[in-house]
Protein backbone atom coordinates (compact mmCIF):
# COMPACT_ATOMS: atom_id res chain seq x y z
CA UNK A 1 0.00 0.00 0.00
CA UNK A 2 1.22 3.28 -0.95
CA UNK A 3 0.81 6.86 0.71
CA UNK A 4 -1.34 9.46 -1.27
CA UNK A 5 0.88 12.28 -1.51
CA UNK A 6 -2.10 14.75 -0.50
CA UNK A 7 -4.82 14.58 1.75
CA UNK A 8 -6.82 16.87 4.06
CA UNK A 9 -6.81 16.51 7.81
CA UNK A 10 -10.86 15.21 7.50
CA UNK A 11 -9.64 12.45 5.51
CA UNK A 12 -6.88 11.38 8.05
CA UNK A 13 -9.29 11.62 10.83
CA UNK A 14 -11.49 9.42 9.26
CA UNK A 15 -8.85 6.94 8.67
CA UNK A 16 -7.83 7.34 12.28
CA UNK A 17 -11.65 6.72 13.16
CA UNK A 18 -12.38 3.64 11.48
CA UNK A 19 -9.82 1.88 13.55
CA UNK A 20 -12.32 2.21 16.36
CA UNK A 21 -14.21 -0.60 14.91
CA UNK A 22 -11.48 -2.80 14.43
CA UNK A 23 -11.65 -6.57 15.42
CA UNK A 24 -15.44 -5.53 16.45
CA UNK A 25 -16.97 -8.59 15.21
CA UNK A 26 -20.63 -9.09 13.79
CA UNK A 27 -22.14 -5.96 15.38
CA UNK A 28 -23.79 -3.31 13.39
CA UNK A 29 -21.51 -0.41 13.16
CA UNK A 30 -23.37 2.99 13.19
CA UNK A 31 -21.34 7.03 12.37
CA UNK A 32 -23.50 9.68 13.24
CA UNK A 33 -22.69 12.73 11.15
CA UNK A 34 -20.66 12.69 7.87
CA UNK A 35 -17.01 11.37 9.17
CA UNK A 36 -18.35 8.83 11.63
CA UNK A 37 -20.11 7.43 8.55
CA UNK A 38 -17.58 7.28 6.34
CA UNK A 39 -14.82 5.89 9.01
CA UNK A 40 -17.81 3.34 9.48
CA UNK A 41 -17.90 2.33 5.56
CA UNK A 42 -13.89 2.55 5.26
CA UNK A 43 -13.62 -0.07 8.12
CA UNK A 44 -16.02 -2.66 6.55
CA UNK A 45 -13.84 -2.32 3.13
CA UNK A 46 -10.70 -2.50 4.61
CA UNK A 47 -10.01 -4.51 7.88
CA UNK A 48 -13.49 -5.77 9.62
CA UNK A 49 -15.95 -6.82 6.59
CA UNK A 50 -18.12 -8.66 9.44
CA UNK A 51 -19.40 -5.61 10.39
CA UNK A 52 -22.68 -4.80 9.69
CA UNK A 53 -24.10 -1.45 8.62
CA UNK A 54 -27.89 -0.52 7.33
CA UNK A 55 -29.06 2.16 4.56
CA UNK A 56 -30.19 4.15 7.37
CA UNK A 57 -34.15 3.17 6.91
CA UNK A 58 -34.96 -0.64 7.05
CA UNK A 59 -32.51 -2.71 5.41
CA UNK A 60 -28.81 -3.92 6.27
CA UNK A 61 -26.33 -3.90 3.33
CA UNK A 62 -22.84 -5.11 2.76
CA UNK A 63 -22.13 -2.23 0.32
CA UNK A 64 -22.27 1.05 2.81
CA UNK A 65 -24.30 3.54 1.16
CA UNK A 66 -22.40 6.81 -0.16
CA UNK A 67 -23.22 10.05 1.38
CA UNK A 68 -25.72 12.47 -0.47
CA UNK A 69 -27.96 12.31 -3.11
CA UNK A 70 -28.28 8.94 -4.64
CA UNK A 71 -30.58 6.52 -6.56
CA UNK A 72 -32.75 4.76 -3.88
CA UNK A 73 -32.52 1.70 -5.84
CA UNK A 74 -28.59 1.96 -5.71
CA UNK A 75 -28.36 -0.03 -2.53
CA UNK A 76 -27.84 -3.56 -2.56
CA UNK A 77 -30.01 -4.75 0.65
CA UNK A 78 -28.72 -7.77 2.39
CA UNK A 79 -31.03 -8.35 5.47
CA UNK A 80 -34.01 -6.59 6.86
CA UNK A 81 -33.62 -4.65 10.27
CA UNK A 82 -36.85 -1.89 10.53
CA UNK A 83 -36.49 0.53 13.30
CA UNK A 84 -38.84 -1.80 14.97
CA UNK A 85 -36.39 -4.65 15.42
CA UNK A 86 -33.15 -2.47 15.73
CA UNK A 87 -33.45 -2.17 19.47
CA UNK A 88 -33.44 -5.65 20.24
CA UNK A 89 -31.11 -6.46 17.56
CA UNK A 90 -28.58 -4.07 18.23
CA UNK A 91 -29.39 -1.71 20.82
CA UNK A 92 -30.12 -3.52 24.33
CA UNK A 93 -28.38 -6.96 22.93
CA UNK A 94 -25.21 -4.97 22.79
CA UNK A 95 -24.41 -5.71 18.80
CA UNK A 96 -23.43 -2.18 18.39
CA UNK A 97 -21.20 0.57 18.21
CA UNK A 98 -21.72 4.24 17.59
CA UNK A 99 -19.88 6.76 16.55
CA UNK A 100 -20.97 10.13 18.29
CA UNK A 101 -20.49 13.93 17.99
CA UNK A 102 -21.81 15.60 21.49
CA UNK A 103 -21.69 19.15 22.40
CA UNK A 104 -19.48 18.62 25.51
CA UNK A 105 -17.46 15.54 27.09
CA UNK A 106 -16.37 15.74 30.88
CA UNK A 107 -13.17 13.91 31.87
CA UNK A 108 -15.58 11.11 33.40
CA UNK A 109 -16.80 10.26 29.30
CA UNK A 110 -20.09 12.08 30.49
CA UNK A 111 -21.55 13.85 27.29
CA UNK A 112 -24.33 15.93 27.17
CA UNK A 113 -26.59 16.60 23.77
CA UNK A 114 -29.54 18.44 25.29
CA UNK A 115 -28.65 21.89 26.94
CA UNK A 116 -26.04 24.25 27.76
CA UNK A 117 -26.04 26.65 30.11
CA UNK A 118 -29.06 27.93 32.90
CA UNK A 119 -31.30 25.22 34.24
CA UNK A 120 -33.00 22.08 32.99
CA UNK A 121 -36.46 24.44 33.37
CA UNK A 122 -34.51 27.32 31.74
CA UNK A 123 -31.88 26.39 29.86
CA UNK A 124 -30.04 29.36 27.77
CA UNK A 125 -28.80 27.54 24.95
CA UNK A 126 -32.02 24.38 23.74
CA UNK A 127 -30.65 21.74 21.99
CA UNK A 128 -31.76 18.15 20.85
CA UNK A 129 -32.41 16.71 24.42
CA UNK A 130 -30.74 13.15 25.90
CA UNK A 131 -32.57 11.40 22.64
CA UNK A 132 -31.50 7.64 22.85
CA UNK A 133 -28.27 8.62 24.67
CA UNK A 134 -28.85 7.04 28.13
CA UNK A 135 -29.62 4.14 26.84
CA UNK A 136 -27.02 3.83 24.00
CA UNK A 137 -24.17 4.87 26.47
CA UNK A 138 -25.47 1.94 29.00
CA UNK A 139 -26.14 -0.85 26.29
CA UNK A 140 -23.57 -1.15 23.79
CA UNK A 141 -20.00 -0.07 22.85
CA UNK A 142 -19.18 4.07 21.84
CA UNK A 143 -16.95 6.33 20.97
CA UNK A 144 -16.68 10.07 19.96
CA UNK A 145 -15.68 12.17 16.81
CA UNK A 146 -14.92 16.05 17.47
CA UNK A 147 -13.76 17.91 14.94
CA UNK A 148 -12.79 21.00 16.93
CA UNK A 149 -11.13 20.30 19.81
CA UNK A 150 -11.62 23.08 22.38
CA UNK A 151 -12.69 23.42 26.35
CA UNK A 152 -16.05 24.33 25.42
CA UNK A 153 -16.21 20.36 24.01
CA UNK A 154 -14.11 19.20 26.99
CA UNK A 155 -15.37 21.12 29.51
CA UNK A 156 -13.73 21.37 33.34
CA UNK A 157 -16.14 20.19 35.98
CA UNK A 158 -19.32 17.88 35.05
CA UNK A 159 -20.93 18.31 31.53
CA UNK A 160 -24.35 20.22 31.77
CA UNK A 161 -26.66 17.97 31.68
CA UNK A 162 -25.74 14.32 31.68
CA UNK A 163 -26.96 12.68 28.48
CA UNK A 164 -24.66 9.40 28.02
CA UNK A 165 -23.40 7.59 31.02
CA UNK A 166 -19.72 7.44 31.96
CA UNK A 167 -17.59 6.68 34.11
CA UNK A 168 -18.32 8.95 37.23
CA UNK A 169 -18.79 7.10 40.21
CA UNK A 170 -20.77 9.79 42.08
CA UNK A 171 -23.36 8.75 39.07
CA UNK A 172 -23.42 5.29 39.66
CA UNK A 173 -26.96 4.33 41.21
CA UNK A 174 -26.72 1.45 43.41
CA UNK A 175 -28.23 -2.02 42.27
CA UNK A 176 -28.13 -1.02 38.38
CA UNK A 177 -25.45 -2.71 35.77
CA UNK A 178 -22.79 -0.19 34.96
CA UNK A 179 -20.75 -3.69 33.39
CA UNK A 180 -22.12 -2.47 29.64
CA UNK A 181 -20.36 0.73 29.71
CA UNK A 182 -17.87 0.58 27.40
CA UNK A 183 -15.90 3.96 26.37
CA UNK A 184 -13.21 2.97 23.05
CA UNK A 185 -12.09 6.27 21.45
CA UNK A 186 -12.22 9.97 20.69
CA UNK A 187 -11.09 11.17 17.44
CA UNK A 188 -10.32 15.05 16.96
CA UNK A 189 -8.64 17.56 15.10
CA UNK A 190 -5.62 17.40 17.16
CA UNK A 191 -5.17 13.77 18.61
CA UNK A 192 -6.52 10.27 19.41
CA UNK A 193 -7.34 9.88 23.45
CA UNK A 194 -8.74 6.63 24.77
CA UNK A 195 -10.38 5.55 28.36
CA UNK A 196 -7.01 3.38 29.21
CA UNK A 197 -6.00 6.19 32.06
CA UNK A 198 -6.23 4.79 36.16
CA UNK A 199 -9.83 4.74 37.19
CA UNK A 200 -10.94 4.78 32.82
CA UNK A 201 -9.30 8.78 33.02
CA UNK A 202 -9.56 9.81 29.04
CA UNK A 203 -5.30 9.51 27.86
CA UNK A 204 -3.81 10.49 24.86
CA UNK A 205 -2.34 8.24 22.59
CA UNK A 206 -1.92 9.68 19.33
CA UNK A 207 -1.20 13.07 18.19
CA UNK A 208 -1.74 14.04 14.58
CA UNK A 209 1.33 15.37 12.85
CA UNK A 210 2.24 19.30 13.71
CA UNK A 211 0.09 18.38 17.06
CA UNK A 212 1.81 18.17 20.34
CA UNK A 213 0.41 17.40 24.22
CA UNK A 214 0.90 20.45 25.56
CA UNK A 215 -1.58 21.77 22.83
CA UNK A 216 -4.18 18.97 23.50
CA UNK A 217 -4.12 19.86 27.25
CA UNK A 218 -4.41 23.41 26.58
CA UNK A 219 -7.51 22.95 25.03
CA UNK A 220 -9.41 20.58 27.46
CA UNK A 221 -10.64 21.33 30.56
CA UNK A 222 -9.73 19.00 32.65
CA UNK A 223 -6.14 17.12 33.72
CA UNK A 224 -5.17 14.79 30.57
CA UNK A 225 -3.10 11.39 30.44
CA UNK A 226 -0.43 10.83 28.37
CA UNK A 227 0.36 6.93 27.22
CA UNK A 228 3.26 5.32 27.81
CA UNK A 229 4.06 5.79 23.77
CA UNK A 230 1.88 8.59 21.71
CA UNK A 231 2.13 7.21 18.54
CA UNK A 232 2.17 9.57 15.48
CA UNK A 233 -0.97 9.14 13.44
CA UNK A 234 -0.49 7.90 10.44
CA UNK A 235 -0.99 9.19 6.88
CA UNK A 236 -3.83 7.80 4.83
CA UNK A 237 -2.92 5.18 1.66
CA UNK A 238 -4.04 5.76 -1.63
CA UNK A 239 -6.17 3.51 -1.47
CA UNK A 240 -8.31 4.39 1.47
CA UNK A 241 -8.28 8.06 -0.10
CA UNK A 242 -10.13 5.92 -3.52
CA UNK A 243 -12.71 4.06 -0.71
CA UNK A 244 -13.67 7.74 1.08
CA UNK A 245 -13.79 9.14 -2.53
CA UNK A 246 -16.29 6.80 -3.83
CA UNK A 247 -18.50 6.93 -0.47
CA UNK A 248 -18.32 10.61 -0.79
CA UNK A 249 -18.98 11.72 -4.20
CA UNK A 250 -20.47 14.85 -3.47
CA UNK A 251 -17.28 15.82 -1.00
CA UNK A 252 -19.32 16.66 1.77
CA UNK A 253 -16.39 15.82 4.26
CA UNK A 254 -14.92 19.00 2.93
CA UNK A 255 -17.30 20.79 5.23
CA UNK A 256 -16.81 19.07 8.35
CA UNK A 257 -13.56 21.13 9.68
CA UNK A 258 -13.37 24.34 9.09
CA UNK A 259 -11.51 25.69 6.17
CA UNK A 260 -10.96 22.12 5.07
CA UNK A 261 -7.07 21.96 6.52
CA UNK A 262 -4.67 20.20 4.48
CA UNK A 263 -3.58 16.85 6.63
CA UNK A 264 0.12 17.54 6.31
CA UNK A 265 0.56 20.25 9.01
CA UNK A 266 3.55 22.62 10.40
Amino acid sequence: MTTAPDFTLCEQLIVAASEAWRANGELVATGIGPAPRLAAGLAKLTHTPELMMTDGEAWLVEDPVPLGPRGYDDRKAAGYLPFSRFFDAAVWSGKRHAMVTPSQIDRFGQTNISYLGGTYDQPKVQMLGARGFPGNSICHINSMFIPAHSKRIFVEGEVDMVSSVGYNPARRTPGVNFSRVDLRLIITDLCVMDFGGKDNAIRVVMLHPGATFDQVQEATGFALEAATEIKTTPAPTAEQLAIIARLDPHNLRAGVIKDNPAGKRN
